[in-house]
């Protein structure tokens, strides 16, 4: 009889300031959908998802935080077992993309090097107003020694590459990243509920 291995679980904190996109991507990513309703994520919401991976199968159990300042005490405890670090910032910020560097540095007090950290612009959509280019988000990274991507949450850029790019990196991985093309890293976007919706949302929404 074969024997069935553990799910293997790894945990994502998101982490960012407040409206630049945590909850929109994470949205996008298990549903494939755009809320244009936006409300503020209160204190820490959590989601978890399978991703079938080409040889084995993985539990993501992605902690989604509040950016506003005063829920900043709760974030070191969420931060502290964690796998991977999503610092997101919002490319039509520029604040929001300065303020990293302190995310960085909270992720790196609580974990040290012992984490995957992904610097995420957010919000590629707004061309018109950015202020951040791809270029800084790209010399920050290097300037961190983290993974960098840009993503749009509302038009759905880059936000199965971002979680390829996670799974890739995982403890475990690397020897299969190596040796595989990333494009061969698949996500299966069967989830409960609604999440054959894939409907894509207009409107103008700060997350």
């Amino acid at each position: 009889m074969a024997v069935v291995s553990p799910l293997a679980k790894y945990k994502l904190v998101f982490l960012g300031d407040q409206s630049v996109g945590k909850t929109s991507i994470i949205t996008r990513f298990m549903y494939d959908k755009f809320d244009t309703t936006y409300q503020a994520t209160i204190g820490i919401d959590f989601l978890s998802k399978t991703m079938y991976l080409e040889d084995r199968t993985v539990r993501l159990q992605l902690w989604d935080t509040a950016g506003q300042e005063r829920f900043r005490s709760l974030i070191p405890s969420y931060i502290r077992d964690s796998s991977v670090a999503v610092i997101v910032y919002d490319v039509a910020n520029r604040q929001s993309f300065l303020n990293t560097a302190k995310w960085v540095e909270e992720v790196r007090t609580e974990r040290g090097t012992d984490v995957i950290i992904v610097l995420v612009g957010n919000k590629t959509d707004l061309v018109d107003k950015r202020q951040v280019s791809i270029e800084e988000g790209d010399a920050k990274s290097r300037e961190y020694g983290v993974m960098f991507i840009e993503t749009s949450a509302k038009a759905g850029f880059n936000i199965k590459p971002l979680f390829r790019k996670i799974a890739a990196a995982l403890p475990g991985m690397e020897a299969h990243s190596s040796a595989k093309q990333e494009g061969m890293v698949d996500v299966n976007l069967k989830s409960a509920g609604n999440a054959s919706q894939s409907e894509q949302q207009g409107g103008g929404c700060p997350c």
